[in-house]
């Protein structure tokens, strides 16, 4: 059942590497003040955020971009956002595309993926049938942390259909798939995945997945000619990892989607560097990602507690928080089970590691 404590190894130097890449959703500057705002709680330092943040409001059905200081900079359908008949429903991830002009959303439920232009706040490209799950032709079974990679095509995790699938404009079938519905299990070869919640993409060029069946993370190099799992690990501590990805090279941070919730980093041989388990009233309750920020701290989207936070992980406290604990809501300062997180380019997943 796990550690029911709060541990950690400190003093971790974390840093990242990243590109250059112009993001303006809005003509607004950032502030990383330390003065205190009103939709912060309290003794948060707006300085730990490199930029705007990214956030599906899954029960809010919405996406939310936010200053360091917590201030509403961009949001997602406003009135009039969405075509006639069409709908946007519990996006569970966002991720920005590498050029930053557009994000890509997993309406995990609704089992489709929508691609959202930033400026024109219109979706302009879909995948998968609206309310319909299934495996067949534009179909998908909760879609989850779908990316577009450099060529303009999407990849993401399939998890009721235990695949990863790469998707193209145009095609109403993916054009590339690994795993296979009904075979829900972890093997190398050939190359199969007990329901994939994610798949993220790493410095050396491979790709980070997932399992969400017996809590497999893997390191695979999905494009090799057959493709190559380099490493696989059950990470320690955690009943229900969710959405692994990388710090830095040969580390990597996971969640676990459970109650009371962990954050823990760890390297390929599957050995504990970090974790964060508090008790009382910083008690997580189903975190589904973190990802690490440039100065080393952990940002992670605290779901069921409605707020997300970044954790120190030298002192194990939490040194900003948007949301109300425990208490949903849609205005501002407010979430409503905020199912992910993505950073602003040049620091988003997308533009630090797809090229």
């Amino acid at each position: 059942m796990g550690l029911l404590v709060v541990a950690g190894c400190g003093g971790a130097n974390h840093t990242q590497t990243v590109t250059t890449t112009t993001h303006s959703p809005t003509p607004t500057t950032q502030s990383t003040s330390t003065q205190q705002s009103k939709f912060l709680a309290p003794g948060s330092d707006p300085s730990v955020l490199p930029g705007p943040l990214l956030i599906a409001d899954e029960g809010n059905n919405r996406l939310v971009e936010i200053s360091p200081n917590g201030n509403v900079l961009w949001e997602f359908p406003r009135p009039g956002d969405l075509a006639p008949g069409q709908t946007f429903k519990v996006p569970d991830d966002a991720f920005f595309t590498p050029d930053g002009k557009q994000i890509v959303a997993t309406e995990e439920d609704n089992s489709v993926i929508s691609v959202i232009d930033v400026a024109q706040h219109r979706i302009v490209w879909r995948y998968g049938t609206p309310g319909t799950p299934g495996g067949g032709p534009n179909q998908l079974d909760n879609p989850d942390d779908a990316m577009m990679l450099s060529d303009g095509s999407v990849l993401s995790a399939d998890i009721k259909n235990c695949r990863v699938v790469l998707l193209r404009r145009g095609s109403h079938t993916p054009i590339r798939v690994w795993g296979e519905p009904y075979h829900c299990h972890h093997l190398a070869s050939p190359l199969r995945f007990g329901s994939p919640n994610g798949v993220f993409p790493l410095n050396d060029g491979h790709y980070l997945v997932t399992e969400i069946t017996h809590d497999w993370v893997n390191e695979i190099d999905l494009f090799a000619n057959p493709p190559n799992v380099a490493w696989a690990v059950q990470p320690p501590l955690i009943h229900y990892p969710s959405d692994t990805n990388e710090v830095r090279p040969g580390v990597y941070v996971t969640v676990d989607y459970w109650h009371p919730g962990t954050i823990e980093e760890f390297d390929k041989t599957g050995k504990v560097l970090w974790f964060y388990k508090p008790l009382g009233a910083d008690k997580l309750y189903r975190p589904s990602l973190a990802e690490a920020l440039p100065n080393g701290d952990i940002i992670a989207n605290d779901d069921y507690n409605d707020r997300v936070i970044v954790v120190d992980p030298r002192t194990n406290k939490i040194v900003w928080q948007y949301g109300h604990r425990g208490i949903p809501g849609s205005r501002p300062g407010y979430l409503n089970i905020p199912d992910g997180i993505d950073l602003a380019p040049p620091y988003s997943l997308a533009s630090r590691y797809i090229h």
